[in-house]
């Protein structure tokens, strides 16, 4: 055998085949998939805060899929998905990952409400948005998933809900322990009320509450931010570690 032809088969038996890519993957969603307060943002994706830390970024570098869009946008609502977001998917999609539903019901206006005003004014903004959540949200979230299914229709659908945001019974200095639990309870209303619709569209949801725990704002490992003066739009939202240690794995379980 001459040496070009040995060097050819030991190519063969040593090399191998190349690994295949991973499935076409579209990120959707609000400011916890775009990853608000994980910093290292693509400054091409304006006022949506795309950060390259977020878990849609983190997925892709490690999985190498086919394709990656991701549109996912600080502040947006299930229209805004709707109407803004899915361009990308189509037949081919294999993976789309999403977060919504936070900003229907209120989420920005309830932790200043809750951070400027008294207990009393925490709770009774909270309750307004749990009622929202019960009775309006399901209805928003139906439409989203239909036409994620209806455009991407052999995608397999990870839907991804939020942590808590506070450890409670614990010493904290800020918000009462009344204002931790209130917060808490909304947290755990939309994550239930999500799971529920995803799962009737035949969705995956993943729960993050789980990778979260012990990681809350007063746990003394936070994986949120608190109050965050500049820039504002950071304010409890995950860190950089709360994309990778608490978004990630739970997309890695269920991908």
């Amino acid at each position: 055998m001459g040496t070009f032809a040995l060097a050819l088969a030991l190519s063969v038996v040593f090399v191998g085949p190349a690994q295949a890519a991973g499935p076409a993957y579209v990120a959707l969603g609000d400011s916890y998939s775009a990853g608000n307060g994980a910093g290292n943002y693509d400054s091409s994706s304006g006022d949506c805060h795309r950060s390259l830390n977020a878990y849609p970024y983190l997925w892709k570098n490690a999985h190498a899929p086919s394709s990656f869009a991701d549109t996912a946008c600080s502040g947006a609502v299930t229209a805004d998905v709707v109407n803004n977001q899915l361009g990308p998917l189509n037949s081919s999609t294999g993976l789309v990952t999403i977060t919504i539903g936070g900003n229907d019901a209120g989420f920005s206006d309830v932790m200043t409400t809750c951070v400027t005003g008294s207990d009393t004014d925490c709770v009774n903004r909270v309750n307004t948005a749990e009622t929202f959540v019960r009775n309006t949200l399901p209805g928003r979230l139906d439409t989203v998933y239909n036409a994620i299914h209806a455009k991407a229709p052999n995608a397999h659908v990870v839907v991804l809900g939020y942590p808590d945001m506070y450890t409670l019974n614990v010493f904290c200095i800020g918000m009462s322990a009344t204002k931790h639990q209130k917060i808490d309870e909304a947290a755990d209303l939309i994550d239930t009320t999500t799971a529920a619709r995803a799962a009737a569209h035949g969705f995956t949801f993943g729960d993050v509450r789980s990778t979260f725990k012990g990681h809350e704002l007063c746990s003394g490992d936070d994986y949120l931010h608190s109050l965050v003066i500049s820039p504002s739009w950071e304010s409890y939202h995950p860190t950089a570690t709360g994309h990778s240690a608490g978004y990630l794995p739970v997309l890695n379980a269920n991908d």
